[in-house]
């Protein structure tokens, strides 16, 4: 693998953002659940309108890893009243960490992840916190690894399947 860089993603960056969400929610949930639930989901979680709105949040923060000026994976972080559930401003969540499948092991998602965590230390966040899909046993040791704990759950619709998250986080104070 060539030198990976993590940008920040713009507004002018919304063609490329839809094109690797969509790809890589992909490659991740589809040969777990139905072609109808995926394709509800894909179109309106990801369509260009919503991911503008997601875009503009001044309390969201994209970043697109590339590798050889190809987009491999992304990020998706929330802070303050941007967050999916908390809403804690001593929290960051990370909503996202998405990478295409010819990457996976390639610490892609790692070098995410770190970039995630530096920025919860810009802010001087006290925890950071997340949702896994409870069947997603990649990311669930992913964070594991990294010193993440399971805390609650949370019910995450897929088109008409409701599916049970994992909510993680990993104290940062003392650490």
């Amino acid at each position: 693998m060539e030198t990976l860089t993590i940008e920040r993603i713009t507004k002018e960056d919304l063609a490329k953002l839809q094109q690797i969400s969509i790809q890589t929610f992909h490659e991740s949930f589809s040969a777990l659940n139905s072609e109808e639930n995926m394709n509800d989901y894909l179109t309106t979680s990801f369509s260009a309108e919503k991911l503008s709105a997601e875009l503009g949040n001044q309390s969201s923060q994209f970043y697109f890893a590339i590798v050889d000026a190809e987009v491999v994976g992304y990020l998706k972080l929330n802070l303050g009243e941007a967050q999916t559930e908390i809403k804690d401003n001593h929290a960051l969540e990370i909503e996202r960490i998405y990478v295409l499948q010819a990457f996976h092991g390639k610490k892609v998602g790692q070098l995410l992840y770190d970039k995630a965590i530096q920025i919860a230390g810009q802010i001087n966040a006290s925890y950071v916190w997340l949702g896994v899909w409870e069947n997603n046993n990649r990311a669930l040791s992913f964070y594991k690894k990294n010193g993440f704990a399971e805390f609650d759950k949370h019910i995450f619709r897929l088109g008409t399947d409701e599916q049970t998250d994992l909510m993680m986080k990993k104290n940062l104070i003392n650490n």
